[in-house]
């Protein structure tokens, strides 16, 4: 699913920007984030330098976290109050809180460890949203959600730009 979507990007935005542009674009974006960034940034797609890919790749995932930390409740809660957003916001919010266990039990490890450990239906947006769901204060669930995606950034380059790199 990540390969298709990263491939939409590039197919669409390609030739208007240029792959950092992309790069940055399919990080802030909801399931591919930090992790889709570098695997297109890598030697598999857009071969662009690893450290400007990583910067890129972190400042991308990171940009939508505070807006998600401090507002998906009141958004969530104005949704909710419309008929035809209803469903699908307590779909999110069923999914959000059956991943919630460890994060509601270890709290600040709990977000660094399901940020930063790349597995599927984890990251930086899932973390952020469970984290504004249990009310973890965003004094304490932002620098736990940093260094997750500092976390997922150097698993990432050792995929991208050591396996990937050594295949291609």
């Amino acid at each position: 699913m990540s390969e298709a979507l990263i491939s939409f990007f590039a197919e669409n935005l390609g030739g208007k920007v240029g792959p950092e542009m992309i790069v940055f674009i399919i990080s802030m974006f909801p399931i591919l984030e930090l992790r889709g960034g570098l695997l297109a940034a890598g030697p598999a797609w857009f071969n662009l330098p690893q450290l400007q890919a990583t910067v890129i790749c972190i400042i991308g995932n990171l940009l939508p976290i505070p807006f998600i930390l401090l507002l998906i409740t009141k958004i969530f809660d104005w949704m909710k109050g419309t008929k035809k957003l209803r469903p699908i916001v307590e779909k999110l919010e069923k999914k959000a809180y059956s991943k919630s266990a460890n994060i509601e039990k270890y709290e600040f490890w709990g977000l660094v460890l399901f940020v930063g450990i790349p597995l599927p239906g984890t990251g930086a947006w899932t973390g952020s949203l469970i984290a504004a769901l249990l009310g973890i204060r965003f004094r304490k669930s932002f620098p736990a959600v940093i260094i997750g995606v500092f976390l997922a950034a150097f698993l990432m380059n050792v995929l991208s730009y050591g396996v990937l790199g050594a295949i291609f």
